[in-house]
């Protein structure tokens, strides 16, 4: 172990089975370690018997906390950056400090391990060769509107973050948007209950409205087929409609929102509905 040097732990995503001997070598030997939430690292560090001082490092304290640790590796110390499950960096307010890092001539070196991405990509049955990983959606709904509308022609296989109670108005967007395409949800990947559930986005937006699902979930999406014309005709259309009707929209907005999803004109489904 080398002095002056971040490294860059993935620790597992729900399996501790799956932490790598270096990843444990390493964070016994480092001088400190900066975790997304002491209170899950220490559970961690626990279990393959780890004493190692922990500084907290997340969204809210990456700045200040940032510099105080650069200051400490410029000093002499070598440091490990964990987050609370995979990679730590890849949609993490870790990048910022492997930035500040490269601002100040610190060396990274990074110690793979798990990451939910991969993991739920390499199972999903669709196409690996190229993908884009989105992240959460915003829960704004104009900045989620627009996030969606910027991947309609996107070709590659998309992929998501998704939190349990969002996971049904997510699905209802991704239909709203995309039209029936293919749809892998990777739910509580390699915990217990982990599930692969291969289905559409029709099907999934009609199921998990009523019958909602828990745990850490993945979404990931077909891309656009270079062929892909709207399938959904007027019945579908007036269907979908009533199933959000039914969970509380108004039947002015479920036909605008079922209009914007088939290509078709509002009017038309509102005078089916009425």
């Amino acid at each position: 172990m080398m002095d002056n040097i971040l490294y860059v732990v993935g620790t597992p995503i729900g399996n501790l089975g799956d932490m790598s001997e270096r990843a444990i070598e390493t964070l016994s030997a480092v001088d400190f370690i900066a975790a997304e939430d002491t209170r899950v690292t220490v559970k961690l560090l626990n279990h393959f018997n780890i004493k190692k001082p922990m500084v907290s490092y997340f969204e809210h304290n990456k700045h200040d906390k940032g510099e105080k640790i650069i200051d400490r590796i410029l000093a002499g110390e070598s440091c490990a950056i964990v987050t609370d499950a995979g990679m730590p960096c890849i949609s993490d307010p870790g990048e910022d400090l492997i930035r500040q890092c490269e601002a100040a001539g610190i060396r990274t070196v990074v110690v793979p391990g798990p990451s939910a991405v991969i993991s739920a990509l390499a199972v999903s049955g669709l196409e690996t060769g190229r993908f884009t990983f989105e992240g959460f959606l915003s829960v704004n709904k104009k900045s989620r509107s627009e996030h969606l509308e910027s991947l309609k022609d996107e070709r590659r296989t998309m992929i998501f973050y998704e939190a349990p109670h969002k996971l049904p108005n997510t699905l209802k967007d991704l239909y709203s948007t995309f039209g029936d395409r293919k749809l892998t949800i990777a739910r509580e990947l390699t915990k217990l209950h982990e599930e692969i559930i291969r289905t559409t986005t029709k099907k999934a937006a009609e199921t998990y409205i009523d019958d909602p699902l828990k745990g850490e979930i993945v979404l990931i999406l077909e891309g656009k087929k270079e062929t892909e014309t709207s399938e959904i005709t007027m019945e579908e259309a007036v269907a979908y409609a009533k199933k959000l009707i039914e969970n509380g929209m108004r039947p002015t907005d479920a036909a605008k929102e079922a209009a914007a999803m088939a290509g078709l004109k509002k009017n038309d489904i509102y005078k089916e509905l009425i």
